[in-house]
């Protein structure tokens, strides 16, 4: 039942009598009073994670006890009236079709982000690459969304995943060996692709692209809980991609280039890359229509 605390904060605790139906109404009913973008769909997808069964089954079991797992409801519950994102209660994020592990090292994925390999694909596709031995670097991989993603996709291709953060590798390892593709990755703690050679066919980055200064006015799901160091991209946002942008002068040419970027960054970000020789290839929309990816060549 909910209840206000000492601090006025909306708290639930469930008993193990209580039914699943009255468990996911109560979840509900506080999640929609503490002003979630999406109370019924969190609550549902948080119960089902929570109780380990899909939606088929939340119906079908509506009626039956929450027994030794009311602890564990009333905990995931009260994590998500705090505003910590689903995803992180639950330790995973279905991306691309596939599940991934999402731990406090690592960004949470976003569905957004979906339209970075989805640009990916179509210029592996129109460069002939396709079904071709082609190598892949993902610079800043945090989960490893999208070099797993795309060795998944191109069962021909290898890659390498950098990150600065060891503990993002870890989990980007277990992606890659949960998704058994692990084999075909390098894992290198660096900046950039410092030291892990100068020949790729293709080379993607969800870097960190968020404008120092607007940081703390992002929603508490983003600024309470994805690391600092998967956000913060300087005073103009685009630091990052400098840095790719120098590290596509030092490879072998010709390579592609795809990147996320903010929803008013594409032009700044292109600007960019041209300035090192790359011409744009193409641009993907999110779901929001806004450009989420961008897609460049550089030629010899």
């Amino acid at each position: 039942m909910p209840s206000r605390g000492a601090e006025e904060s909306l708290l639930l605790h469930f008993w193990p009598e209580q039914s699943v139906a009255e468990a996911l109404a109560a979840m509900t009913r506080a999640f929609t009073q503490e002003g979630l973008d999406s109370p019924k769909r969190d609550a549902r997808f948080l119960l089902q994670g929570l109780l380990g069964i899909d939606g088929a089954q939340l119906l079908s079991a509506s009626t039956r006890s929450l027994g030794e797992a009311a602890a564990i409801v009333s905990e995931g519950a009260n994590r998500r009236l705090a505003h910590e994102p689903v995803s992180r209660i639950l330790g995973r994020r279905e991306f691309y079709g596939r599940e991934f592990i999402v731990t406090p090292d690592v960004l949470d994925p976003r569905p957004d982000t979906e339209a970075v390999v989805d640009l990916a694909l179509e210029v592996v596709k129109s460069s002939g690459l396709a079904g071709r031995a082609l190598t892949i670097a993902d610079i800043g991989t945090g989960s490893g969304i999208l070099i797993c993603t795309l060795l998944a996709e191109l069962p021909d291709a290898t890659g390498v995943a950098t990150d600065v953060s060891p503990a993002a590798l870890d989990v980007a390892r277990r992606n890659a060996v949960n998704l058994g593709i692990a084999d075909r990755i390098r894992f290198i703690a660096t900046s950039g692709l410092s030291s892990c050679g100068n020949t790729f066919d293709l080379v993607v980055s969800n870097p960190p692209y968020i404008v120092r200064d607007e940081i703390a006015g992002l929603d508490r799901e983003v600024k309470d809980y994805d690391p600092l160091l998967a956000l913060d991209g300087g005073a103009d946002g685009l630091d990052v991609y400098r840095e790719i942008a120098r590290n596509t002068l030092e490879l072998l040419r010709p390579v592609r280039v795809v990147l996320e970027v903010g929803s008013t960054q594409a032009e700044a970000v292109e600007g960019l890359f041209a300035a090192a020789g790359a011409r744009p290839l193409a641009r993907r929309l999110d779901l929001g229509g806004h450009t989420r990816a961008v897609a460049m060549e550089i030629h010899l």
